[in-house]
């Protein structure tokens, strides 16, 4: 069978998005539904019956819009099939109640408010365009209800009655009993039909109750949200519903604007056009639901962002792609920690333009974490193509110049107050971290450029970066200070609060905890190091063999572990923060206070030097051995040892059973 191609996937793709695409469309009026509601006011003039009436239609309308938001598409569908089914109905008894009571149909013409011909002026023409709008009606009707039956012809020709009355020109009193009698025929079916589709409706929602409760059951209730949450694609639903919201407002703001100035033209100055975008950002976050959509669409920008940086610096690692998840859930935190959408207008658009202040500047630090491995990874790998240095470098020198010209605009158009200290932090922050990034990146391209063994870089890299980590730490300590200010004496929150705690828990306490134990793996190694023999000259010569790390020669010097075996130095040193075990046998690395000078030297392949001891030999091994093997081994190399192990020890005598039980105490 004949492989499907690229376009013929494409082909059997497409009917997929338009299904899915129509599906985010046919979800979006609940939001609507949902954000009117909460934006509603009511008088509290009125009686409390009134208005605890009022209250419970918003709860009824929150709840049935809510559960039509989390449908499946197939009972969304048939919700929507039903709806249209019945405002064609109610359409269609309201065009006859009008054609047959209020129409004059000898008299002028019927227009509309912006002064359009609605209905022709003559009467035969006028009854044609009638019969066809309902024939219309009532075959929408019964196609949306799957009518099949002799009732569907019954159906249409209830709906005519009252147009073949007004074509005869009957008189009044009839005329509204045909009109009667035909919308109550209309409303019984319906009620009929509803009823007959109850059963499905019972059992779809009980079948939903099921699945939800297995689901709760089984995965928890996170990961029952997060299904819901990608089952409906609800950024996607936020995003077309903001995105719905500010184009409509804007079209009534912009035919507002024409009428006011009195002009035909489409355009509009700058001072008005201006004025018109603070109102749709002032309208486009003026509760919670228009907060989530601007998130939504924050999401989207931030991620083609970060694919787009990700793509010009040649960057394949998948968790550098989640700038549009950081990004929105930034942006919300900041608006519910400033209470965004409570504000009033003139106030919300300045809170906002500080928050998008406060947003650029995370968004600029995470880029930095996303170009910085790419920086090191090519100084390291010693790559001297200029195509692969260029972009990186640049999106490094714009992380450093962005926040400078950011910092000066701010200074030259705000007083100093918390707001502009924490940006200003942030920024700095940032090009230090960047000052950083490029320092180090010089060493290693230095050490590449040299091609010799520079055993300081570890040191000097370890130096710059720790001070990096320092200077953070002290600004992260800074700025909880100054979040502390904020809350004390200016604006005050639970969320707030809570915001300041995760932020002295992982951006102080951790911070302070990973550094110290980085400091006291380097001081514990460095101590090993210096404990351990050293080599050099002519005992060095006689090992012909590399390093097992590196696998380069011995030029200067060696270090030699107990176990016999012989590293670089600085290889041996960065093992050793790693796991404190030999790398050849995976023994521990046991450093006694009174080490001595080990003359017993063999190399990496079991060669031992000359004027060797080897029954001393054969009593160091049993003792060495006895000493337990790293948990990472496999298990083949643990019975293997074990066997050698077993079979030294066997052979060795009452003096070295006795040394290996004072080695092991």
């Amino acid at each position: 069978m004949a492989a499907v191609g690229p376009p013929q996937q494409q082909v059997r793709m497409a009917p997929q998005q338009v299904w899915a695409a129509l599906e985010v469309a046919l979800r979006v009026p609940c939001l609507y539904i949902i954000d009117a509601i909460f934006n509603s006011y009511y008088d509290s003039s009125q009686s409390r019956f009134c208005i605890a009436l009022q209250i419970v239609l918003r709860l009824l309308g929150i709840f049935i819009s809510s559960i039509v938001l989390i449908l499946s598409q197939r009972s969304l569908f048939k919700f929507y099939m039903y709806s249209s089914a019945f405002l064609l109905a109610a359409t269609s008894v309201l065009v006859n109640y009008y054609a047959s009571l209020h129409i004059d149909f000898y008299g002028a013409y019927n227009t509309s408010a912006f002064g359009i011909e609605l209905l022709p002026q003559k009467g035969p023409s006028l009854w044609m365009a009638l019969i066809v709008l309902q024939l219309t009606f009532g075959i929408g009707y019964i196609t949306l209800l799957q009518i099949h039956s002799i009732y569907s012809q019954l159906i249409i020709l209830d709906l005519l009655v009252p147009i073949i009355g007004l074509i005869t020109e009957l008189p009044l009193h009839i005329r509204e009993t045909l009109v009667f009698t035909s919308s109550l025929i209309l409303t019984l079916n319906t009620v009929l039909v509803l009823a007959v589709k109850f059963k499905w409706f019972y059992y779809s929602t009980r079948y939903v109750y099921l699945l939800v409760r297995h689901m709760y059951r089984i995965y928890g209730l996170q990961l029952l949200m997060e299904d819901t949450w990608k089952r409906i694609r609800f950024p996607d639903i936020l995003r077309v519903f903001w995105l719905t919201r500010i184009t409509a407002q804007a079209a009534v703001l912009v035919y507002i604007l024409r009428m006011a100035n009195e002009t035909d033209s489409f355009f509009i100055s700058w001072d008005d056009f201006w004025d018109l975008i603070c109102n749709l950002i002032i309208s486009g976050c003026d509760s919670t639901l228009t907060v989530l959509g601007m998130s939504a669409v924050i999401s989207s920008v931030a991620h083609y962002l970060g694919l787009g940086i990700l793509a010009f610096i040649g960057s394949t690692e998948e968790d550098d792609r989640r700038l549009g998840f950081v990004a929105p859930v930034l942006f919300f935190i900041l608006a519910l920690q400033t209470g965004l959408s409570g504000l009033r207008p003139e106030e919300r658009l300045i809170r906002l333009s500080r928050n998008m202040c406060l947003l650029l500047t995370a968004v600029l630090h995470f880029i930095h974490g996303m170009t910085d491995p790419v920086l090191m990874s090519l100084s390291a790998s010693h790559v001297s193509s200029f195509r692969r240095h260029f972009p990186v470098l640049f999106v490094s020198a714009c992380l450093f110049i962005l926040p400078v010209l950011l910092s000066y605009v701010l200074w030259h158009h705000y007083a100093l107050n918390t707001w502009l200290f924490a940006v200003t932090a942030f920024c700095v922050e940032l090009c230090l971290k960047v000052i950083v990034s490029l320092t180090v990146y010089t060493l290693f391209m230095i050490d590449g450029y040299y091609n010799v063994l520079w055993e300081k870089l570890d040191d000097y890299v370890y130096y710059v970066r720790s001070t990096g980590n320092i200077i953070e730490f002290i600004f992260g300590v800074v700025m909880f200070g100054n979040g502390a200010y904020t809350m004390m004496f200016e604006s005050g929150s639970k969320i707030r609060a809570c915001m300041m705690c995760l932020h002295a828990y992982f951006n102080i306490y951790l911070q302070a905890k990973n550094g110290w134990k980085t400091f006291m793996n380097r001081r514990t190694a460095v101590k090993k190091i210096n404990s351990l023999p050293e080599i050099k000259g002519s005992r060095l010569q006689e090992i012909d063999d590399v390093c097992a790390i590196c696998y380069h020669e011995f030029t200067t010097s060696a270090r030699i572990t107990p176990c016999n075996h012989y590293f670089h130095a600085l290889c041996l040193r960065k093992w050793l923060y790693i796991q404190d075990t030999c790398p050849m046998c995976h023994q521990k690395v046991y450093i006694e206070d009174d080490i001595k000078d080990n003359s017993n030297i063999s190399n990496n392949n079991g060669f031992i030097a000359p004027n060797e001891n080897p029954e001393e030999a054969i009593r160091e091994a049993a003792a060495e051995s006895d000493r337990e093997l790293n948990e990472d081994d496999s298990t083949d190399c643990d019975d293997d040892v074990q066997r050698e192990r077993n079979g030294v020890i066997q052979h060795t005598d009452t003096a070295a059973e006795e040394f290996i039980n004072d080695d092991t105490d």
